[in-house]
């Protein structure tokens, strides 16, 4: 069934974190950080721990919230209006409360209309269980067209003294507005091909992260086992990719989770691909784990690279563990 991304949108905080700002941190330096994750800098909230209030800066809700408006702004642009968005799915590991769900907050801050909204929890690999979910959705007939929103707001659980996670992660938002409705088909026939969601549970133990909402001194720590989470990308991310292939041409673009530049040249070298099919930002953003892939089809988007009638697959992994990926025609 037809379905497309007519509009996308992203925000990150104004506050820039060098690596030579980590480095007066803790024992590590700007070139030990580029060469081991290719990330240089990255935002983060000064303390979002003491953002409260729906009207806060800070919050997973406010910064969800600028990135919906953006991408709802530019469907408006081309036609679609707020009041017919009948869905809002918002991927997070970082809500700022139990309930309600971020999604239902967000839809009343972007004057959506009685849309359903829920969340989805899955880490790096949220966005994209969300954006299947909402494809599910649109090809049902139960609605037309969705609003669905990566965000975290990772400083809420990042020790700051760990060089082990503080390196690799920033704050920020992606979102996009996904369509079914044949007024913006323009001769095109975009829609998923095909999509494959999976965990393995039992090795949910290498990425971790206790309840932010227990007390105790253990209330938000991350644990992770970064070789066993990069042996896991490099092995199973391209093999998710082939599968989703199976005998279709060579997508235009691969657009994969942004967790570490060596993850991305491995699974190009597996792929047998050159590197310019593999956009990236993880330089200037480092790891934002659901808001990730978002984010980078906003810059995508905005930027002229992404063609109606194009094929790509979008790709991640994250907690879970979990593996995620669609083939979709633009």
């Amino acid at each position: 069934m037809f379905t497309k991304i007519i509009a996308t949108g992203s925000y990150v905080p104004e506050r820039l974190v060098t690596n030579d700002e980590l480095a007066g941190m803790m024992e590590t330096s700007d070139e030990w950080i580029r060469t081991r994750t290719g990330i240089r800098e990255r935002h983060l909230f000064e303390d979002p721990s003491a953002a409260v209030g729906a009207e806060a800066e800070g919050t997973t809700v406010s910064s969800a919230c600028i990135a919906g408006e953006r991408a709802i702004h530019m469907a408006e642009e081309k036609g679609l209006q707020r009041s017919e968005i009948g869905l809002c799915i918002v991927a997070t590991c970082t809500p700022d409360a139990v309930f309600p769900a971020t999604a239902c907050a967000v839809a009343d801050r972007l004057g959506l209309s009685a849309p359903a909204a829920f969340d989805l929890s899955l880490a790096c690999t949220g966005f994209l269980a969300a954006f299947n979910t909402a494809a599910i959705y649109l090809s049902s007939g139960m609605y037309k067209n969705a609003l669905i929103i990566g965000v975290d707001v990772m400083s809420k659980l990042l020790d700051m003294s760990d060089r082990s996670t503080s390196i690799l992660f920033g704050d920020g938002a992606g979102a996009l507005v996904l369509t079914s409705d044949t007024r913006f088909r323009e001769g095109s026939d975009s829609g998923v091909l095909k999509a494959l969601l999976r965990t393995d549970g039992s090795r949910g133990g290498v990425l971790s992260c206790r309840s932010a909402y227990l007390n105790g001194p253990e209330a938000s720590a991350m644990h992770m086992d970064g070789r066993a989470v990069f042996e896991f990308a490099v092995r199973e991310v391209p093999r998710l990719i082939t599968e989703l292939l199976d005998g279709q041409p060579e997508p235009e673009l691969y657009i994969l989770h942004q967790a570490n530049y060596r993850i991305l040249e491995a699974v190009a070298k597996r792929l047998r691909q050159p590197m310019d099919r593999f956009p990236h930002n993880i330089e200037r953003y480092a790891n934002t784990t659901a808001a990730t892939i978002p984010l980078l089809l906003d810059e995508l988007m905005r930027e002229g690279r992404l063609h109606d009638g194009d094929t790509t697959v979008m790709a991640g992994f994250g907690a879970g563990l979990s593996l995620g990926g669609v083939l979709l025609r633009l």
